[in-house]
């Protein structure tokens, strides 16, 4: 197991996280893959394992429980594993007006976006120090780069993630671990009906990309050490222009945008 690399992805049943496991995968680096779902998790693991002979690791985990990120942790170090990539792909997002939302739900997101991804860079990377190898990849968003109205708790816990990934990876410079921020645009997976936006006509244009041209991509950003890697030129354009546009300006267009999307 020391002379293969080793890839943790959680939320790898579906979306970006399972095409990310297919892309490790493909490059004989052994998977530890995360999810709810274990009947896909097993059919993923099974597929990749038998199509690459690597070890796949399956493990069925809620991620949005407070001290699941330990569980995973402390059953990864029983394995005897080390993780030479980790990528917090894991997270959902949601719609409405927030005084009219589920808490539980909020709350779950909130855990899970934000809670157990910090807690899952702060387990591993000491060990990517000790070996001074090793890259990490958090999955944010465009709406990071902006207010939500209408979605506010999760544009703002894509906020964190953008915010938590570009800090740590200039406190990083020079040890060998590199931090990338991958904020994918709307994206063709399961997160819309996830989000309650699944019938939203902007998240079902034919232009928009698809979750293996989104994981390639953040792969080849992610190897490279690209610290904030956003896919596609008008998306790369959008985050330019929120953070230079008037604040009021941007709220009214990103709530009349949610708004479509429902």
């Amino acid at each position: 197991m020391a002379d293969t690399k080793t890839a943790l992805i959680t939320g790898a049943s579906s979306g970006i996280g399972l095409e990310l496991a297919k892309i490790f995968a493909s490059k004989g680096i052994n998977l530890i893959i995360v999810s709810r779902n274990i009947i896909e998790l097993s059919r993923l693991g099974t597929e990749l394992s038998g199509k690459y002979k690597i070890y796949v690791e399956e493990i069925e985990k809620d991620l949005s429980v407070p001290g699941s990120a330990k569980e995973i942790y402390n059953n990864i170090k029983s394995l005897g594993f080390d993780i030479d990539f980790l990528i917090n792909n894991a997270g959902f997002g949601d719609y409405g007006l927030f005084h009219k939302s589920d808490w539980d739900k909020q709350e779950r997101m909130i855990n899970l976006n934000m809670l157990t991804l910090t807690h899952l860079t702060r387990l591993f990377l000491p060990g990517m120090l000790k070996r001074k190898s090793g890259k990490i990849m958090n999955v944010a968003s465009t709406a990071a780069f902006q207010p939500g109205p209408l979605m506010s708790v999760y544009y703002a816990t894509k906020a964190y993630v953008l915010f938590f990934s570009e800090a740590i990876a200039n406190e990083l410079e020079g040890t060998g671990i590199t931090v990338t921020a991958l904020c994918p645009g709307p994206t063709k997976s399961g997160f819309q009906k996830a989000a309650n936006v699944e019938h939203s006509k902007t998240l079902n244009k034919e232009s928009i990309p698809d979750s293996k041209k989104v994981a390639e991509y953040g792969y080849k950003a992610m190897m490279k050490g690209k610290r904030v890697a956003i896919q596609g030129m008008m998306n790369k354009e959008l985050a330019f222009f929120s953070r230079r546009a008037p604040k009021k300006f941007i709220l009214k267009t990103v709530r009349k945008i949610n708004e479509e999307r429902n």
